[in-house]
């Protein structure tokens, strides 16, 4: 799952090049440093193993007094859709950041598999224009002593500081904190080369720049001192971010789905693709196990719920109607935490949960009791009218979704079996004509939904008060609106890949636009899952050392499977970079995989951050008193064992061999090195090893290097959730007007709230009063 390098070939070729751009890394051998958009996940190409729309914002403005405002607007909303979007884009990159610093000299390093300062040679051009070819903070790492993998450590370091330092203190939740951390990971990923291949590399990358927006320049005031009852009051711009990455999440979403029948797998098509996903998929878990023992109709009947799930339910996260953005959310919940327990695919699922959040509303993101229950309040006739249109409109929709899915998958329950049978009932062309159909009417869903996002918007800054207020207001709008339409038509060239008919029809300008700045990774496009691969078993590369060249020990990594007898792992959110692409190695040739003859290279040599990749733990290496003299590799073919094998959790067959015999100075290790560029004969970046700044890097690797990345990770997760708890306990209550509100409620003085009604229509200060605040949370 996720790697970009076969992404043109498995979605694109039969669309013309004009929406991407290959770029190099500068290996010999010419390898595109980003070969497409990443339209699908490589190990699955070939066939190879709220309340109503209104009380959904929570936004008040001063008009013409407090009768005209808006009952459920309290400028709490997009309060709290934005910490829950900060802090989830604070965890996934802080695991990422946390996760890279140990690995950084095993994979960059001048001795890793793939040295990063092989994608970093200064080409003659000026300053500015190599920063914006190749734009990574890293041209920067000589100026600080440091050679290209010393500045990854730097990066790394600091965005995991910067990151958890967010988690724990509001005044770091800033946009500008945002900007660097998004520049930190791109500047990651510009020299990550083949490890950093992946959609979820593009999905933080996408998520990371949207939450640049969506973080307020100020940070909010404290609930005892903010108007309205103690929250704050939002700008006319607000939900413009917000509505970016809802967009985001139909597009993953959405081209998930589809891809999967655009590929024409027979694994999808025939409902069967469950069979084998649990087994071949990269790093199972244990409850992968139990799954994948599950009755076939079972299997069969889950494609299908995810068919539903990712293609039809997506149309609903623009629906008016607060419980159907509400269902679409559960869905898409649901599926999520499937996927993480029965795989190991690190931030990917936790990320999409932070994206989902988008299609919540205050009555379910707060813990203020006052927001969570709410009566019903009396209403006019055409409010009753409009609430029942609305009802039946809702079950008009989850009656068409029904009716659908039991028409085209054929759904009959079979009571004498206890099952549900289950098969398409159309064809690839009727599906193709039918995509070619609904492709662009989604793309003009999406914008007319963000008209009325921008109608909306304005409509806000009309009433907003004060002349120096409504001037900023507009400036910021002015902004955040250009932003916002300019994202979504360079989304539009990526998303359009799903279908090459509507690719061709968008706007020049779009195209010309997204080529502008595709190296930012800005949009990106999506689909998961494309085609099943391990159709009769998994591949897997067993690489093995010898002494003499006759007695062979096996080499076995901390996490892919290996021994048959060791349980899979649980992982989440760390993903082991090169236990992954050993798994996509074992899909094809080692020809494909070039780093795989450096990977040899090293543990021939014995290097020990290489060592340290394959295990943390030095003393379980079987030859870490002495590098091998030899080393080959095997392909195998594994299987889950059945559930009457015990003391197993694997089957495997000898296939045949992967890599030949080597040694050092062999000629066919040699020749490989040479077809593949991977022997660099330029001298290492001048750096000052006697620096306090690269000692400190190197002590802090010394001290991170023994420990496993999932214990580094839940460690500083379990840290920063004790921390925080302390301090909820600490912090003062931050409800006291609530039990003036509801002593008001028992007392009612009508003729003393009509004067004060009348004060608060006069352009007077506000005040911060208990008295004026208890009406509003009241509502």
């Amino acid at each position: 799952m996720g790697c970009k390098r076969c992404a043109k070939r498995a979605s694109t070729s039969s669309i013309s090049g004009r929406g991407w751009r290959p770029r190099t890394v500068g290996l010999a051998s010419d390898t595109a440093r980003r070969l497409s958009p990443p339209l699908v996940l490589a190990p699955f190409w070939c066939s190879r193993p709220g309340s109503t729309y209104a009380g959904r914002r929570a936004h008040t403005y001063d008009v013409r007094g407090p009768a005209l405002r808006s009952r459920a607007s309290c400028g709490g909303e997009a309060h709290r859709k934005r910490n829950s979007l900060r802090r989830g884009a604070y965890v996934e990159g802080r695991d990422y950041e946390s996760r890279a610093q140990p690995s950084c000299t095993g994979l960059y390093g001048s001795e890793g598999i793939l040295p990063a300062r092989r994608t970093l040679r200064p080409q003659g051009k000026g300053r500015w224009q190599q920063l914006w070819e190749t734009p990574t903070l890293l041209w920067e790492a000589p100026r600080l002593g440091l050679d290209t993998a010393q500045g990854l450590e730097l990066l790394t370091l600091l965005g995991t500081v910067l990151a958890l330092g967010a988690l724990l203190l509001h005044s770091l939740r800033h946009p500008l904190i945002y900007l660097l951390l998004w520049a930190a990971y791109l500047s990651v990923c510009q020299v990550g080369q083949v490890f950093l291949y992946f959609q979820w590399d593009s999905l933080l990358l996408e998520t990371g720049f949207l939450a640049v927006l969506v973080a307020p320049l100020r940070p909010p005031p404290n609930q005892k001192q903010a108007p309205q009852g103690g929250l704050t009051e939002a700008l006319p711009h607000e939900d413009l971010p917000f509505w970016l990455v809802r967009w985001l999440l139909f597009r993953l979403m959405f081209a998930s789905g589809v891809v999967k029948l655009t590929s024409r797998c027979p694994a999808w098509w025939g409902l069967t693709a469950l069979t084998y996903h649990y087994e071949t998929q990269c790093l199972p878990t244990p409850a992968a196990w139990l799954a994948h023992h599950l009755p076939v109709w079972l299997h069969k009947l889950s494609v299908v719920a995810t068919f539903l799930i990712e293609i039809a339910v997506p149309l609903l996260f623009f629906a008016p109607i607060r419980r159907l953005r509400l269902t679409a959310f559960y869905a898409q919940a649901l599926l999520q935490v499937l996927i993480i327990i029965t795989g190991n695919y690190n931030f990917f699922n936790l990320l999409t949960l932070v994206l989902t959040t988008t299609l919540l509303d205050d009555h379910h993101l707060s813990a203020e009791p006052g927001l969570r229950h709410h009566k019903k309040m009396p209403t006019s006739w055409s409010k009753a009218l409009l609430a029942k249109l609305s009802l039946l409109f809702e079950l008009a929709v989850y009656g068409l979704l029904a009716y659908g899915t039991m028409y085209y998958f054929g759904l009959e329950v079979d009571w004498k079996q206890h099952a549900i049978h289950s098969k398409t009932t159309f064809t690839f062309y009727q599906f193709s004509q039918w995509l070619k159909m609904v492709t662009l009417p989604t793309v003009w869903l999406g914008a007319a939904s963000l008209a009325w996002e921008l109608l909306i918007a304005l409509w806000r800054w009309i009433h907003v008060q004060g002349w120096l207020q409504k001037f900023f207001a507009g400036v910021q709008l002015s902004i955040l609106g250009t932003a916002t339409v300019a994202l979504f038509l360079i989304s539009l060239v990526p998303y359009s890949y799903v279908e090459p008919g509507t690719h061709g029809r968008l706007w020049i300008g779009a195209h010309r636009l997204f080529g502008t700045v595709e190296h930012l990774q800005l949009a990106n496009s999506y689909g998961l899952f494309r085609r099943m691969t391990g159709l009769g078993g998994r591949p897997e590369v067993v690489l093995e050392g010898s002494y003499d060249g006759h007695h062979w020990t096996e080499i076995e990594f901390m996490y892919k499977p290996g021994n048959v007898s060791r349980p899979p792992p649980v992982l989440v959110p760390h993903q082991p970079r090169l236990d992954w692409q050993m798994w996509f190695a074992a899909l094809g040739p080692h020809t494909h995989s070039p780093w795989f003859t450096n990977l040899v290279l090293r543990l021939l040599q014995g290097k020990e951050p290489v060592i340290r990749l394959v295990q943390n733990h030095i003393s379980r290496y079987p030859f870490h008193k002495q590098p091998p003299t030899y080393i080959r590799a095997q392909r195998y073919k594994y299987w889950f064992s059945q559930p009457g094998e015990r003391s197993q959790w694997w089957r495997r067959q000898f296939v045949e061999e992967f890599f030949p015999p080597v040694s050092l100075g062999d000629p066919t290790l040699q020749t490989l090195l040479r077809q593949f560029g991977l022997q660099d004969k330029s001298p290492a970046r001048a750096r000052s090893p006697s620096s306090a700044l690269a000692q400190t890097l190197n002590w802090v690797r010394m001290q991170l290097s023994p420990l496993e990345p999932p214990i580094l990770l839940w460690g500083l997760l379990g840290a920063v959730v004790a921390v925080r708890v302390v301090q909820t306990l600490l912090a003062p209550w931050s409800f006291q007007p609530l039990p003036l509100a509801r002593k008001e409620k028992h007392h009612p003085t009508p003729k003393k709230d009509s004067g004060v009604a009348s004060k608060q229509d006069a352009p007077a200060p506000k005040s911060n009063s208990s008295d004026s605040q208890s009406p509003r949370w009241k509502k």
